[in-house]
């Protein structure tokens, strides 16, 4: 082959300069492109554990050991889970290492920093109770810090250190963490420094785990990587380096789940601490049952698939006076869709107590928009209440067990009502539905298929027009405001 010719072929060309210039190796085969491309994810987690290592920090809590229980925090754990807990936190009250005269050390944790100037943030768990904190960083160095601030409810804490300049981690939305990804947990399981796991999102939304619901009042980010006792308050890193929850509870040993706080709502909590101190929840005031959890609601809302039916307004709640009705529909809050019980809130519970917030709402088909201004949650309540109860009557009733009497001012005034139109429970029979869902004499019903009722013709004549085998709603008034119940005949 001449010479001008073979210039005319570029990309033998090509290939034959890459021979020439490739060593030969005798009996050495070239990585396949699986192979290439495993290496190349392998030194992706390499690299993220290299970046976000440096912005986590071992935490050792000392505390007066006549003073604090290391372990009270355990009771609401199921006793296989709480008896290995225990073992670890007996051996590190053992270890002679860092103990002074009457203090015993309650164990060690994690945490990662969030801001150059200091600020670390961690798992409430951790250092709540403290008399003493110590940060130790990759590199050697301690601090001593002082809480910032706890919230119990969340379980997250900020912690501060005397420094400037450090590396800080970034956080991520977890919002936009996909089940699946790869994520990477960092922390100091069983007083193993810097130990790195690699796992993935098993799955989101996690709230009906083995706490009780009162002390874990948020969703969780599930994972399969593998945290322990020490990892509480460390980082779970996605592979862009950014911090999409904080390692807080697992549930057994070795099982492979673990959840996280995730990162939009732990951004949340530190935000504030760091401002005042203390996390303060907006709430609506509201009770509400999703969608998707209730056939009956869904043959009953006409005109949308997704969201929350409003089933109480407590009287003296945020959304008493601003014109959310029962039975209405939540679709978003300020834009951003809710499907769920936990969606409201997220969405309602980190907004400025005050300020207004639109809800998209459908009521009766219509779609519109409510304006509320959210309150402060109070420390005895819960962000949102119960979802209304479905129960069959008795036997042979066409009232599901009530007695009603047109409502009166003498009647309002015996029983102590505020309505002024309605029909007032005067009796619940025994075993009836309406006992079992919680109905009261003394009651107000005002609707009943969200058509007002004035009196007691009225209530037994929309009693018949509905259809009690696919339920009948009634719009009731009590003491602690208004409330949505469903009653059914599943009778033959």
């Amino acid at each position: 082959m001449k010479f001008n010719s073979l210039m005319r072929k570029p990309m033998l060309v090509a290939w034959l300069l890459v021979l020439a210039a490739t060593p030969f190796q005798p009996g050495v085969r070239a990585a396949s492109p699986s192979l290439s491309l495993a290496k190349q994810l392998n030194e992706a987690f390499v690299e993220v554990a290299e970046k976000a290592s440096p912005t986590v920090v071992v935490i050792e809590v000392v505390g007066k050991a006549e003073e604090i229980d290391p372990t009270s925090w355990l009771d609401a754990i199921p006793p296989e889970l709480r008896k290995q807990f225990e073992e670890f936190f007996d051996r590190r009250k053992n270890t002679p290492r860092r103990r002074g005269p009457n203090r015993a050390p309650m164990g060690q944790g994690s945490g990662v920093v969030i801001r150059e100037d200091g600020y670390i943030l961690t798992n409430g768990h951790v250092v709540d109770g403290a008399e003493k904190i110590t940060v130790r960083f990759k590199n050697g160095k301690e601090y001593v810090a002082k809480v910032q601030g706890i919230d119990t409810k969340s379980d997250i804490a900020v912690i501060k250190i005397d420094a400037t300049g450090l590396p800080f981690a970034k956080l991520g939305d977890s919002a936009k963490t996909r089940v699946g990804e790869f994520v990477i947990a960092i922390g100091a399981p069983f007083a193993l420094d810097y130990t790195v796991t690699v796992g993935h999102v098993s799955a989101k939304g996690r709230s009906d785990i083995f706490l009780a619901q009162e002390l874990w009042n948020q969703d969780f980010i599930q994972t399969d990587a593998s945290i322990n006792p020490g990892n509480s308050g460390g980082p779970l890193v996605n592979l862009d380096g950014e911090v999409v929850g904080i390692n807080t509870l697992i549930r057994g040993m070795n099982t492979g789940i673990g959840f996280a706080v995730p990162s939009r709502l732990a951004k949340q909590v530190a935000d504030q601490l760091i401002s005042s101190g203390k996390f303060t929840r907006a709430w609506l005031g509201i009770g509400i049952a999703a969608l998707a959890d209730s056939r009956e609601l869904r043959q009953r809302v006409k005109g949308v698939d997704d969201g929350v039916v409003v089933t109480s307004v407590l009287r003296d709640g945020p959304a008493a006076k601003s014109g959310l009705e029962l039975e209405d529909v939540i679709v978003a809050v300020d834009g951003e869709p809710v499907k769920t019980l936990q969606d409201l809130r997220n969405e309602v519970g980190g907004k400025k107590v005050g300020s207004e917030v639109t809800l998209d709402v459908v009521r009766d088909g219509r779609k519109m928009k409510v304006k509320v201004r959210p309150g402060e949650l109070p420390a005895d309540q819960l962000a949102v209440n119960r979802g209304p109860r479905i129960e069959a009557p008795a036997e042979g009733t066409t009232s599901f067990g009530l007695t009603v009497q047109t409502l009166t001012p003498a009647l309002a005034k015996q029983f102590g009502v505020e309505a002024s139109t309605g029909v007032v429970v005067t009796a619940v029979e025994s075993g009836s539905a309406g006992e079992a869902a919680a109905i009261k004499p003394g009651e107000v019903v005002t609707r009943v298929n969200r058509v007002p009722v004035k009196s007691a013709k009225e209530f037994r004549d929309a009693l018949k027009a509905g259809d009690a085998k696919k339920g009948i709603s009634l719009s009731i008034t009590g003491e602690s405001g208004t409330r949505l119940e469903f009653l059914k005949d599943d009778g033959e």
